[in-house]
């Protein structure tokens, strides 16, 4: 009756000890005990098991370009595009496809599965579409790729940046893309959010927009997207990613916004690590942290989830392909450190991001997808403590990468030879 078990496994909604029946490509059973046997089982060990990691907002053509052709000396977001905009016009297919396949195999190995790439459709070459086009058919067996077409110069800035945005999206492109507040006036960026929404709607396609992200508390195109979202009936379709301005926002009008934001079903995506590394830099003291106001956009039910944004490039010197690393940071800098809110925060890098990219077939029950993690983590709160190893990635039924369990010796006298990641250190209660 089935192909693989994972035995005594932990869930991320705290069901304990329960074994994991798969069937082909397929999860057919969730139970204790269950009375079978298998081609291939794992023992879990009490170990958490959760659904892949899913990131919503990264730039897989800017990967890895670190020092290409220049250092950002003064790690602003402002001189991140301009290096980028030195690069892109000499940058290769060849080097953007194997920098993008690099960064895949690192995915795999932290359990990421599932990704939604921008790609920047600035130059009319489309070198960098052509590139991520190959690289989503080559990782499909392993890596669900979504693509959005990104106007990163701007879609009215940019010379030819209409015609390069509708010929990507011709060429393939999943999502529509937009940069509103890049744009040179406040009244472009207006009417880019509404041209950009049309096309969607025309298209039939979603929308994932840059958008506000700024210290200017006057950078409203959330308010523009969010109507036009609900005049073209794109509610559910379309993401509001950054959104960073909200940090500045008076609350009286945030009190309005929300509501807003709620009617149209706008799916929010901060980005921990990258939003509080670029925003405040022309603060001195007090300074702003820079991301917006998760606690308060999930108390009014909207679905918010976590992106890595950049790993190793213009933008951000640091990165590891770990959601967990991106859930980590966003305990600390939204100031939600109680049990419920890190369960919250777990769900934004895993069934959150998933609702975000529309993914079928996503999650832990019987009849989802046989796609997996083992984590070398209790529970939730310790893996977002912890970032632990991936004891295994299973992709359809079939493990794809596995990783040894960190344990570090000890030499001391009367003390454990061993300690096992965590574990063996929590506090007793």
């Amino acid at each position: 009756m089935f192909d693989f078990i994972i035995r005594n496994a932990n869930l991320p909604d705290g069901r304990q000890g329960v074994d994991i029946g798969i069937a082909g490509e397929k999860i057919v059973a969730i139970e204790k005990a269950l009375a079978a046997t298998a081609g291939e089982e794992i023992d879990a060990t009490g170990r958490l098991v959760s659904p892949p990691f899913v990131d919503p907002h990264f730039h897989m053509d800017a990967t890895l370009s670190l020092g290409l052709p220049r250092m950002n000396v003064s790690g602003t977001l402002l001189e991140g595009i301009a290096l980028w905009g030195e690069l892109r016009p000499i940058v290769t297919k060849d080097e953007l496809v194997e920098r993008a396949l690099r960064y895949c195999d690192l995915a795999v190995t932290q359990g990421l599965l599932f990704i939604r790439s921008h790609v920047d459709t600035s130059d009319p070459k489309l070198v960098t579409v052509e590139a991520l086009l190959e690289v989503k058919d080559r990782v499909k067996p392993y890596i669900d790729l979504q693509l959005v077409a990104f106007p990163q110069d701007g879609y009215y800035r940019a010379k030819d940046g209409v015609d390069s945005l509708n010929r990507a999206l011709d060429m393939g492109v999943d999502i529509v893309g937009g940069i509103p507040h890049f744009e040179r006036t406040m009244d472009e960026g207006k009417l880019s959010v509404e041209a950009l929404c049309r096309i969607a709607a025309e298209r039939g396609l979603p929308v994932d927009m840059h958008c506000d992200e700024t210290d200017d508390p006057m950078s409203r195109h959330i308010e523009t997207l969010a109507a036009e979202t609900i005049r073209h009936g794109l509610q559910g379709r379309v993401a509001g990613s950054h959104l960073t301005s909200m940090h500045s926002m008076d609350n009286y009008y945030v009190s309005k916004l929300i509501p807003l934001m709620a009617e149209a079903e706008i799916n929010v995506i901060p980005n921990p690590l990258i939003n509080i590394m670029l925003q405040g830099r022309h603060d001195t003291y007090p300074k702003r942290r820079g991301m917006t106001r998760v606690r308060e956009l999930m108390a009014a039910g909207l679905n918010v989830s976590f992106g890595h944004d950049c790993v190793m490039d213009p933008w951000y010197s640091m990165g590891s392909g770990d959601m967990l690393e991106v859930g980590h940071m966003a305990v600390h800098v939204a100031q939600m450190a109680g049990i419920e809110d890190k369960k919250k925060i777990f769900d934004a890098v895993t069934v959150n991001s998933a609702k975000t990219m529309g993914l079928e077939g996503y999650g832990l029950e019987a009849g989802c997808k046989a796609d997996l993690v083992i984590l070398q983590a209790a529970d939730v709160m310790e893996a977002l403590r912890l970032k632990p190893n991936r004891l295994a990635v299973i992709k359809a039924g079939k493990v794809i990468a596995r990783t040894a369990p960190r344990i570090g010796e000890l030499f001391l006298d009367g003390r454990p030879a061993s300690i096992d990641g965590g574990r063996d250190y929590v506090p007793k209660i």
